[in-house]
This record gives C-alpha cells, structure tokens and sequence, in this order.
C-alpha cells in the first residue's frame, strides 16, 4: 500500500479529536439498552455487538443467535453491487443467553416430530401465514401452501390469527427448539462420553504441564458440579512413543496401564474399562491422575504421537460419537501421521509465505472427517517450546468443529491458571455434538459461501462433530431473482444436534427483514459490526490463495468503494475536498485498518506461521461480540477511579470507568490503564504513576518493586485494590477465554510491545496510523471523484 511520506503529509490537517471514535459510539448505544430491552421485532436498531442488552424475543430471534450485515435489503443484485456491502449472515447458534433473558423453550411433536414445509422443508415458524380456516399454511420461505396435520388444526381469530398462538412458542418466538424423533437420529443418543489423551513426554513432564493439567482434569471431575453430564463417561489416555490405555473399572484397587507400542496398527486393548462413569470410578479416577506425574517423571521420550491416538480414541468413540480432549507439546515426528519440520523464515512476508498457511499432507484433514462421521469433536491443547504446525495438526479442531488453545513456551506460573480456566471453560459451556447446520433463505436469495470452522461435503449442509456456545459462523448471500420490495426476506437456520445430556434436538433461527429499492436505506440500516465480522472472515479464508498484501490490499478497497458509493449515490452535492462517512460505517476505515494490523494478516517477518495461523482459525470461529473487541481493544483508566466505579449500577452492571481511544497520545506518564481485547489483559503503569496507587494496588512502595510474573492482584484492604479486581472480575466475566493479567510498565518490560501493538490508532504493525489512513482513504475517494468528473 503506498504510504503519504514527507512534508506534505496530510497528518497535520485532521485532528485527531474530530475523527470518529468506537468509545463514543458505544457508550451512546450502551446507555440506549441500559434503559430499556431490545424488542426483536421492533423498528428499532440492532444494538451494537458491543453493547450488553436483554433482549426479548417477538419473532425475530435474539441478535446473540443470528445478525445480518444489512437490515434494509436491497431488492436486487445491481443494487447490492451499486452499494458494495456484503450481504450476509453472522450465525452463533448455541450463543449464551444474558441471565436475564427468557430461556429457549422445548417443543414436543412426539413421534411425527417438528411442522416442515412439504417443499422447502423450512421448519414452522412466527412468519408462515395460516389459510383456508387454519387448515393450510403458506410457507415463509418458499411460498408453498401447505395442509396442517390434523393434530395441529386450529381455528383462525379475526385477524387471521390461530387462536392458541400463546400456547405455541414456534408461532411466537424467533428461537425454539424441537424434539427430534428417531427419523432424525442416525444412532442412539447417549449423554456425551470425554476422552482425555495426555503427552506425558519429557517436554510434558519439564514444563509442568502434566501435573497442572491432571489437577485440572481432577477438580472439573469431582469439584465442579455437573460438568460431566448425568450419564456420560470419562477416558484416559496417555501417550509418548507408545499409547497407554487404562482400565478404570470401579472395583478395581488402581487403575490398569495397558501399552501399545506397535502404533502403525493400533488398537485399543480393553473391552470395558476404558470409558466409565466417573462417580462410580472416583477413586480409581482419583489414584491415577494423582499418580501419573510420578509415574512419567523419569521419562526421557521426547517424541509424542499424535496419529496414532486419534485414532485410539476413534475406535473408542465410534459407536457414540463424543469429545476427545487432546494436550500435545511437540511436532508429532514419529509414528502415523508423522510430518516434518517446515518452519522457514526466509519465506515470512514473501508471496511463498501463503504454503506455510495449509496443511503438509492430507493425514490429518482425513482423519478429521473419520471423526466427524463419528460424531467425535476434537479439542487441542498445544503446549510448544517451538514449530508445531498448527495449520496440519490443527486441521482436527477445525473440521470437526472443535478449538484449538495455543501456550507456546508454557510456564506453570504464567500460565497455568490460563489453562486451568479454559480447560474448565471448555467443559462446562452450553456443549452440543453430531450436529448438522441447514440456512435456508427465501425465495429470491440463496446462500453462496459459507466460513468457519467446519466439514462440508455438499453446498448446504454445515457438518459438525460438536459445537458450542462460542463458536460462529458466517454465510454469504446471493441473487437469484429480485425480490418483492412489499414483501420481508426471510432467513431461517436450522441445527440438529444431540445435548451433552444427549437429547436428539432441532434448534431455530428466524429472521424477517425488510427489503427496498433506496441505497439509503440499504446504508442508513447497515451493520458495520458484522460486516467487519464478516470481512475478516472471507479475508482469513483466502489466505491459502491469496498473498497476504493481496488481501490487505482488497479490505483497503472494500473500504473505499463503499464509502465511494455512498458519496456518489447518497450525498453527491457535497463539496469533493470533503470526506463523506455514512453514519452506520463512519467507523468503517478504522475496523478496515485493525483487520490489517491484526497478527492474521498484517506484514512483517516477526510472526510465526503457527501464530498466524491460530489467529486465522481464531477469527474464522468467533461471533461478532468477540470480534469488535478483537480488533478494537478496551482501554479503561483506572488511576483516577470516582466512587462508584466497580460497583454494581441500578442495573446490575458493574460501572466501568469511561473507556478511551486506543492511542499513544491518550496516555499520561502518571496513569494506569488496562486493555483487553478478549484473549489478553495488560496492566500498563505509568513512569510517574503515584508511590500511593502503587502501594494501593501492588501492596509495595516503589514501581521498581512490583512482581510483573504476576497473575492476580493481590487482595488489599483498600478502596483502590477493591474497585480495581471488581473491574478485572467483571471483565473476566465477559470472555470465554482467560485474560491473563500481564503487566507492562513504562519503558521498563519487553511486555510494553505487545501493549504498543495492540494501541490500533497509531502507526505500527507495518500499517499507518487512524488518522493517515483515513487520510489514505479520503485521497482515494477525491481521485475516484475527480475522474468521473473528467
């Protein structure tokens, strides 16, 4: 991208405190939904994905579930292409409720199971139009009239309207879930059943991972109620060189080792045993993590298979289906699946750099779908001193719908409560598997693409091994005839999955929205939140393609063409010097440049391939929530807090103190600040911050004195220490992943890069600053402008 350089730099002529700013935005919406909750199908906007609202569900389901990246449809192709927005669709469907909100209901069809269109097979919903009496139903999606089922007639009120309808949740809810009858099993369901495999390796045993992870696994088990749901069973397997099962029968003193050493034709050596209630076996359970570290601390194997013990726990599985739990230190070099080391980093911000970024060969992505056909979602916990390859090895939580959570250079200290709040975060969420996802439009639309982490074999049909409360997914959508400007579009996602307590369920996501023939409508009720949600996602997917500058180079386009149309289409009477931002994506040029500043795509020779790589699935998995902050971190002020600041509000929030922009500049040498972004929380400290908020927050007298290895703050007796936890807890409490608490003190620790890299409005990562690049745009735009007009 050329740079504006010299003298004329256009710096100088915008000030920074006139351009537009995220912080203020969100506080606006934040204080709109503190009032009063988000009626689905009001009239109103969305709320930002950044604000914290209730939402009670009229029709349209919650925006947590499903939200579009325009709410004012264009009623054809040429008008979408005119606009240059993406049309589609962020969908999280097993998205966590705020407390507050009304749980999803559970509608019993008995045998005949759910309404369908005959057509379409569109599920019943709040949009279909009872007919003839209430004996038919048009169908939403496709238009289709169909007869009602005896069992399900009702009379018609005045308005056309079922009489039972508050008795019916399908007919009022956005979101619903329906029993699924045995036609839509492919096995018996059962509760799920976990798999724990663990390197027990010398990297294993020397970083302390072992030990931290068996008292992980022990504490989930037997202190964490309800983590393993009624029913399901629990496995243990340990793996270096060789696979070790073990037999943990209840009647048994301790548990049983079995070793395979033959692993290019493994087997599982038990009939019983390896999979058991872990109630039942407690103490047996109990024996064996309490013992393992013990029993691997000589051990001098520093291979570790990885092929082999998929393959164990698939044999396993294969008749449930369920999770396999995998923690692995090294590049698995030995044994079925063995891959080489390929790290290169003369290939790093090269066109070349895009091989590093696919998989080595196709072991992995085969067994992965064997998986996936088993119902068997699999979770990676990597824990690397160097290469691991997480772009080959990692393709087993991507396509079967699994994470990925990524230590490189473990430290017990550092990180292991990281690994213990996200083993358990793992665990505990809201948890479905053997699940297949369907999004069906109606009629005009259809859906093109599809991004995430998932297994697809046809062009409809997300196929998923298990999925989660966090995890997202993003569809593009196109034209196949204009649409019906009177009439709403229509969007409906359906998933068939089995809960953790293994009940067969079909859950849906209904959304009407309105469609029109003005581009200012289409831009007024524009969603900039998931547009950069989506974006980012169709970015990261074509990184195997593509080189990175490429991509870098297009969201810089994507970014001028739809503020260019805007100009040219919605406010052509402005002077051209000029720059124009619809209201709805004034923030627009920002989130393009955090998309080009984050480690998934930015230049540079300093990242890793593994890091890149684990950012990339990272974006293609989260929601939007996540991804707003993601790209545009949090930056709270905490030196200077007022007396109510980290105590609950009238709401049941807790106050934050007012957020600033993410810049250098807003800094002062006497404050503290901390910023997160979803995964990291860094404790910034002043040079000339006060003795007294050191001693307040720190409990020592100097800034030279402060431990940065620490995790937590310790607990003082004082207003300061008190209202600063409250904010990290509260912060905490709204991540799925574990904000490690790094101190950066000025000029003082090598960890003040990592906060200098994540300040987006300033020139870093290779990438100019808020203020040049909106510049940048701005001359792109009068260039477009002058030569239509010559």
């Amino acid at each position: 991208m050329p740079r504006p350089t010299g003298p004329n730099a256009p710096r100088s002529r915008i000030d920074p405190n006139q351009i537009p700013s995220p912080v203020v935005v969100q506080e606006q919406d934040q204080e709109l939904f503190d009032e009063k909750p988000y009626m689905t199908c009001s009239k109103s906007t969305t709320p930002l994905a950044s604000t914290d609202f209730k939402a009670i569900d009229e029709g349209n389901s919650n925006p947590r579930f499903m939200r579009l990246t325009l709410y004012s449809i264009p009623n054809t192709e040429e008008l979408l292409q005119t606009s240059h927005l993406p049309l589609g669709v962020i969908l999280q469907p097993m998205a966590k409720l705020r407390n507050d909100e009304a749980p999803i209901e559970l509608i019993d069809f008995q045998e005949n199971g759910p309404i369908r269109c005959r057509r379409c097979k569109a599920y019943i919903n709040p949009f279909v139009i009872f007919v003839e009496g209430g004996q038919k139903f048009i169908c939403n999606m496709c238009l289709f009239s169909n007869e009602v089922p005896p069992e399900y007639f009702c009379h018609l009120d005045m308005n056309g309207r079922r009489a039972d309808i508050d008795q019916r949740p399908e007919l009022k809810y956005g979101t619903v879930e329906f029993t699924a009858p045995e036609e839509y099993w492919a096995r018996p369901p059962t509760p799920l059943s976990h798999v724990f495999a663990i390197d027990v390796s010398w990297n294993a045993i020397k970083s302390g991972m072992l030990t931290k992870c068996v008292q992980t696994i022990k504490d989930i088990l037997f202190n964490s109620p309800n983590s393993i749901p009624p029913g399901g069973k629990i496995g243990i397997i340990t793996f270096d060189k060789d696979v070790h099962f073990y037999n943990l029968q209840p009647q048994l003193e301790q548990a049983q080792m079995l070793v395979v050493s033959d692993i290019n034709d493994v087997f599982v050596p038990l009939n019983s045993g390896l999979l058991v209630d872990p109630i039942e076996s407690r103490a047996v359970i109990e024996g064996l993590l309490e013992s393992l570290p013990t029993m691997f601390a000589e051990n001098k194997a520093i291979e570790s298979v990885l092929g082999a013990v998929v393959g164990a726990a698939h044999m396993a599985l294969n008749t449930t289906g369920g999770k396999l739990i995998i923690f692995q230190t090294s590049l698995p070099t030995f044994g079925p699946g063995s891959i080489k080391h390929r790290e290169d980093s003369k290939l790093y911000n090269t066109d070349k750099e895009r091989s590093l970024f696919g998989p080595q060969d196709n072991y992995y992505k085969n067994l992965a779908i064997n998986c996936v056909d088993a119902g068997i979602c699999i979770d990676l916990f990597l824990f690397p001193n160097t290469y691991i390859d997480v772009a080959t090895i990692g393709l087993l939580s991507c396509l079967t719908g699994g994470e990925t959570y990524y230590y490189p250079n473990f430290d017990v200290q550092r990180d292991g409560g990281k690994l213990a709040y996200e083993l358990h975060q793992n665990i505990t969420r809201e948890f479905g598997y053997n699940a297949l996802m369907r999004i069906r439009c109606s009629n005009g639309l259809r859906v093109d693409e599809h991004f995430g982490n998932f297994n697809m074999r046809n062009t409809t049909d997300i196929e998923l091994a298990g999925i989660d409360s966090d995890k997202a997914f993003g569809a593009l959508l196109k034209y196949d005839t204009k649409l019906d400007e009177k009439t709403d579009a229509y969007i409906q996602c359906a998933l068939l999955y089995t809960t953790s307590t293994g009940q067969r369920r079909v859950r849906t996501h209904n959304l009407s929205v309105a469609v029109t023939t003005l581009l200012g409508n289409v831009f007024r009720h524009a969603e900039m939140d998931t547009t950069v949600n989506l974006l980012a996602k169709q970015a990261v997917s074509n990184t195997i393609t593509k080189p990175l500058r490429d991509i870098r180079d297009q969201i810089t386009d994507k970014c001028v063409k739809i503020l260019m149309s805007y100009r040219r289409n919605c406010a052509s009477s402005s002077s051209p010097g000029q720059l124009i931002l619809p209201e709805a994506f004034k923030l627009i040029p920002l989130y393009a440049l955090t998309m080009l500043k984050s480690k998934a795509l930015r230049g540079g020779a300093n990242l890793t391939s593994d890091v890149r790589v684990h950012c990339m699935r990272l974006i293609k998995s989260i929601g939007v929530t996540e991804s707003i902050v993601f790209f545009y971190p949090r930056l709270i002020p905490v030196h200077n807090l007022s007396d109510q600041v980290g105590y609950p509000n009238q709401y049941g929030k807790v106050k934050l103190p007012p957020l600033i922009r993410v810049s250098y500049a807003r800094l002062e040498e006497e404050g503290a600040y901390l910023l997160e972004n979803g995964q990291i929380l860094i404790f910034w400290l002043g040079r000339q911050v006060s003795s007294e908020f050191i001693n307040n927050v720190f409990g020592v007298d100097a800034i030279e004195k402060i431990d940065t290895k620490l995790s937590f703050l310790p607990e003082l007796d004082n207003p300061t220490s008190i209202q600063i936890r409250s904010i990290i807890s509260y912060l905490q409490s709204q991540r799925s992943k574990y904000l490690r608490l790094t101190i950066a003190r000025m000029q003082m620790d090598a960890t003040e890069i990592e906060f200098h890299n994540l300040l987006v409005e300033d020139e870093n990562n290779g990438a100019m600053s808020y203020v040049d690049y909106l510049c940048y745009i701005h001359k792109q735009i009068q260039t477009e402008v002058s030569n239509m007009s010559d």
